[in-house]
């Protein structure tokens, strides 16, 4: 691989063609949220079916069991936070169950929640569905502008279409965090490109409180910082590493002054237990998924996303991409497959989100109907996913 932070950046096109690839991203990400609606819109039509069979009243339109599903699981939980905070005290045996375990939940998401629910109608619902898909176009246009750079126009294009449809971009319109980390964590290797080190670390120490993977910048930063270092003594790119954790740290301390003590470790232990498999429990579905492959859409789910990791990791090693991406993409991977219980899973795929433009660059010309074809299968599986996740079929 590459020892350079950033390759030079091949010639550019006209204008005009990049905006014409930025329109058609645009198009294919409203496509590609129509198709998650779509996948939501199963469940809703299910919830209708079954309150029928059982004599209940029918809801009176589908908008609210679309928007259960959006705001499901992971959602759930940081609404509690958007709505009563972070908790004062943490109980000695707290359970996933208890609301205290909202703590393991990281804030930056809510709290931009928070802040677009003052100034726009439709309560707190409505303004966390509107964050994430606001957000979710940034990342597209951001990893695509990443893709340009080191590529060029076609195959910044080709990333775009990538991040719209592959499945696990169903967390761009998920109540998740993931639009926010990717957001931050797209800007943050930009700037690293650019050597813009302030930006960056500013950038990664936001990151940082977004989500716990977040903590991937930390490594590229200090990739980045050791490469410029070692070439040119550019000592001033230690400022990018020394900031990157600061998010994660003064959410711990918070937590602590709140607390009285390190709740998150606790609450990720004890209510979520999420202790460290070293990759065992990957492994283990992931045979169980083909030794009985109708047994968990959960094991199936992790086998398909341990087969795309690998995958994805040989399109990097063919496709190179600048040393602070690959830290990145390996930090991600690693806390994917170390825990014990929720492990290899589409939207944290995405979230290594490097990779795509691996596949783009790498991807041969001569061979544009497979990628058609593959993004016909992206969006087979987003909206299957949307819809397996949203009747509780399997463990997002």
């Amino acid at each position: 691989m590459s020892t350079v932070i950033s390759a030079p950046a091949p010639a550019h096109g006209d204008v005009s063609m990049w905006q014409s690839f930025l329109r058609r991203a645009g198009v294919a990400y409203l496509v590609s949220r129509v198709c998650v609606i779509a996948g939501a819109a199963i469940v809703a039509a299910q919830d209708v079916a079954e309150a029928n069979r059982l004599g209940e009243a029918r809801p009176k339109n589908a908008v609210g069991l679309i928007l259960q599903v959006l705001t499901s699981w992971d959602g759930a939980w940081y609404y509690k936070i958007i709505r009563d905070g972070y908790p004062t005290v943490i109980p000695a045996a707290v359970t996933y169950e208890m609301p205290e375990a909202r703590a393991a939940f990281f804030p930056v998401y809510p709290m931009l929640v928070r802040a677009a629910d003052a100034v726009l109608p439709g309560g707190d619902v409505a303004a966390g569905v509107f964050v994430n898909f606001v957000l979710g176009a940034v990342a597209v246009v951001l990893v695509g502008i990443l893709a340009r750079e080191l590529f060029g126009e076609r195959v910044g294009y080709r990333a775009m279409l990538l991040m719209a449809f592959f499945p696990g971009s169903m967390a761009l319109s998920l109540t998740y965090s993931e639009a926010t980390l990717i957001v931050l964590a797209a800007a943050c290797l930009l700037m690293l490109l650019r050597e813009q080190w302030l930006a960056a670390g500013l950038l990664a120490a936001v990151a940082t409180a977004t989500r716990p993977n977040g903590l991937a910048l930390v490594a590229a930063c200090a990739v980045a910082a050791a490469v410029a270092i070692r070439d040119d003594r550019r000592w001033g790119a230690l400022v990018a590493p020394l900031l990157a954790p600061i998010g994660f740290i003064a959410f711990q301390l918070y937590l602590l002054d709140r607390t009285g003590e390190w709740a998150w470790f606790r609450v990720q232990t004890q209510a979520w237990d999420e202790g460290t498999s070293f990759g065992f429990t990957a492994i283990k579905n992931t045979v169980e998924a083909i030794i009985r492959p109708l047994a968990s859409p959960t094991d199936i789910i992790t086998a398909v996303s341990v087969a795309v990791m690998i995958a994805l990791l040989v399109m990097m090693y063919k496709r190179r991409l600048p040393w602070p991406m690959v830290a990145y993409v390996i930090v991600v991977f690693a806390l994917m497959i170390l825990p014990s219980t929720v492990t290899a899973r589409p939207r944290f795929l995405f979230t290594a989100f490097p990779v795509f433009i691996s596949v783009a660059a790498w991807w041969p010309e001569e061979h544009e109907e497979a990628w058609g074809l593959v993004i016909a299968l992206c969006t087979a599986g987003l909206v299957t996913l949307t819809g397996l996740y949203g009747v509780l079929g399997a463990i997002p």
